[in-house]
């Protein structure tokens, strides 16, 4: 939900921008830029989050056999 109100955001400025400078190729070039960016801030979040998970379920993991060890 978020990518999505980024891209909206992106699209909804180089739409000002190109309405203003009248540079339609340059505003074009711009908007997919900051679309690009903002798709890759995206999918670098989810895979933060993904490897946080990975790293909490790998520690209870551990804790789990060093619980089993200490026996």
């Amino acid at each position: 939900m978020s990518k999505s109100i980024a891209l909206s955001l992106v699209l909804a400025t180089s739409l000002g921008l190109a309405a203003c400078s009248g540079g339609a190729e340059n505003a074009a070039n711009a908007a997919a830029n900051a679309a690009e960016s903002a798709s890759n801030a995206a999918d670098n979040a989810m895979e933060a989050a993904s490897n946080a998970a990975d790293n909490a379920a790998n520690s209870a993991a551990n804790a789990s056999s060093n619980a089993a060890n200490a026996m």
